[in-house]
């Protein structure tokens, strides 16, 4: 009987360090969208010392995920964010931003306001249920793909809500893809509307940019299809004197890209945030 016990009880703590070390970073909680009138998902991915530190605040960064993804791509993909919140003292939100949202208020569909959801309900609940620091200084967003997109987007239309923005192999530039990733479901055909496609986009817009003292980094590598996009972000900044960091090296749109550009992103975010 006692080595039966011994047995389950071993068993027991084999399945346990199993799940454990399985089990996604980080702490889910649901947010309420009014706009959408629907709730969603999230991840918070706390700080190893944030329940030891009952009276600290820390900065938060929004890591969003691209085309068909989910909240949970960041943490089950990318585990070691758990590490980069610890080192650099953050809070890591990795929210749904749906599965083809572009993270835009689309014109024409009504349940797709993702812009409203990320960039203010999302953030409201963030402040209210976590120890964050609530301020535009010490609050940055990020992505990758489509979520590159969205971060930037939403960095230029709440500007007094992100200090701070990044992208990572981002599709800033709509236009040259037509035909990609049910964009056309979100702001029309382009034939029928070609101005959205330019209101829509990152790189037809960056005089939003100008005088928002918003610390900018982006990333893409060179054998990536948004490269030529990404490109033009940095030549069109330059232009217009917008002061900015620009990293391209040998890489493709893929996991092994972002695994290795996010601790950067992170990194670049942190030496700007004013903790407490």
């Amino acid at each position: 009987m006692l080595l039966r016990f011994t047995l389950l009880l071993s068993f027991f703590c084999w399945s346990s360090a199993l799940l454990a070390q399985n089990a996604l970073p980080g702490q889910v909680f649901e947010v309420q969208s009014r706009a959408m009138r629907k709730n969603f998902s999230a991840h918070a991915i706390l700080p190893e010392n944030y329940d030891q530190s009952p009276q600290k605040r820390y900065p938060v960064v929004y890591l969003l995920h691209g085309y068909s993804g989910n909240q949970s791509d960041w943490p089950k993909k990318v585990p070691a964010i758990q590490h980069w919140a610890n080192v650099l003292d953050l809070i890591i939100i990795t929210p749904d931003g749906g599965f083809g949202s572009w993270y835009f208020d689309s014109p024409i569909d009504s349940n797709f306001r993702y812009q409203t959801y990320i960039g203010q309900e999302l953030v409201q609940t963030v402040d209210a249920q976590f120890r964050t620091l609530p301020n535009r200084q010490n609050r940055a967003i990020t992505g990758l793909s489509m979520g590159g997109h969205g971060a930037l987007w939403l960095a230029m239309h709440y500007p007094e809500t992100f200090g701070a923005a990044g992208s990572m192999s981002g599709g800033v530039d709509l236009r040259p893809f037509a035909k990609n990733w049910e964009i056309a479901q979100r702001i029309g055909e382009q034939p029928a509307y070609p101005a959205r496609w330019e209101q829509y986009s990152v790189v037809p817009n960056i005089e939003r940019l100008q005088g928002k003292n918003i610390r900018l980094l982006f990333d893409c590598g060179t054998e990536d299809f948004f490269w030529g996009v990404n490109q033009d972000l940095h030549k069109k900044l330059r232009e217009a004197k917008i002061e900015h960091d620009f990293i391209t090296r040998p890489g493709a749109h893929n996991w092994a890209y972002w695994e290795n550009a996010v601790p950067y992103q992170l990194l670049f975010f942190s030496k700007g945030f004013l903790k407490n």
